[in-house]
């Protein structure tokens, strides 16, 4: 992840975000995004290779504690996937590590790179 000093821009691969202009782009197309999927994207992106909790993600993006069994987060990463998908099918750039959280990591999509051969 590269991150620009003047205005923060995050950068994996050919996805570009840049929080403060509230913009997103993939391939140098801009990505429709809510606000809210906007911010999610960039809150994992700035934690890049890390596993992010739910709660953490909630408590940054909605900026409240979590309450119960709110699937907010849970909502939003799926909107981010399929919109990061139809943009970028090469790549994949979240992960999900059940029964800990997301992680933001760029990796070539499983779609395009699996093997003809049996291990």
């Amino acid at each position: 992840m590269h991150t620009s000093e003047q205005t923060e821009v995050l950068i994996a691969g050919e996805l570009e975000i840049r929080p403060s202009e509230h913009v997103a782009r993939a391939g140098g197309r801009t990505l429709s995004l809510s606000v809210r999927e906007l911010e999610l994207l960039a809150a994992l992106a700035r934690l890049e290779g890390r596993i992010v909790s739910r709660e953490e993600l909630y408590t940054t993006v909605w900026g409240a504690p979590m309450r119960g069994a709110d699937r907010s987060v849970d909502v939003y990463v799926h909107k981010l996937r399929t919109k990061l998908a139809r943009a970028l099918p090469h790549a994949e750039f979240i992960h999900t590590h059940f029964g800990f959280g997301y992680r933001f990591e760029r990796e070539p999509s499983q779609l395009f790179h699996k093997s003809g051969t049996s291990r």
